[in-house]
């Protein structure tokens, strides 16, 4: 019994993997969002940047506090928004304000390539937070295939740095920052996208199914 389950996945039942992303979600994007657009409201641009940091760390800390663990999308969460705000408030530049936005792909795709070759790629660390998957660590394809949409999300971020540093010299500011959200929406969905293939791709040869947990 042990053996046929250890060869599949499990996620939780859909209402609990619906809740589990949400609130991995919330309190890493929502919640900076929520104390940027306060803090930017009572103080301008610089202030919104630095509720937005305090807002993510003091989440880190509390995770730490009371669960004794921080999420990965959060800690990643935390060093984007401290290195963009150190990026903006220390310059005061446009120019370094715009260079936040590469710089900050930049650092994504140094931390997934850290972790690519290890045995804790940072994909499998987030399917296991985000949507709470449940797999066994010991199956060498599955093993193989985070660590490959580890490096496949370090080139995709690698790819957004370089096509963001070239938009920065040759289009307007406006036209940079549609462009750069163009390019950001576009990164996440194909890099979804292909890690979804992929993942269905890697079930079917090695004949994994996934289950749904008990509510």
């Amino acid at each position: 019994m042990l053996i046929a389950m250890a060869e599949h996945l499990e996620l939780p039942c859909p209402w609990r993997l619906t809740l589990t992303a949400a609130w991995n979600l919330a309190e890493s994007l929502g919640l900076p969002v929520v104390g940027y657009l306060i803090g930017s409201r009572v103080g301008g641009r610089d202030a919104g940047m630095i509720a937005a940091t305090a807002v993510v760390w003091l989440t880190v800390i509390g995770r730490k506090v009371f669960t004794s663990s921080v999420p990965g999308l959060l800690t990643i969460s935390a060093l984007v928004l401290t290195l963009q705000s150190v990026v903006v408030i220390m310059t005061g530049s446009l120019l370094f304000f715009l260079l936040q936005f590469p710089l900050a792909n930049l650092g994504l795709c140094l931390l997934f390539a850290r972790t690519a070759p290890t045995r804790k790629p940072l994909i499998a660390q987030l399917a296991a937070e985000v949507v709470a998957l449940r797999h066994p660590s010991h199956h060498a394809g599955l093993h193989k295939f985070f660590q490959g949409a580890t490096w496949l999300w370090a080139g995709i971020f690698a790819l957004s740095t370089i096509g963001m540093s070239v938009l920065m010299v040759l289009e307007t500011t406006k036209v940079f920052l549609l462009l750069t959200t163009a390019v950001t929406i576009g990164g996440i969905v194909v890099g979804t996208a292909l890690s979804a293939f992929w993942f269905v791709r890697v079930l079917h040869r090695f004949g994994l199914k996934v289950r749904f947990g008990a509510s």
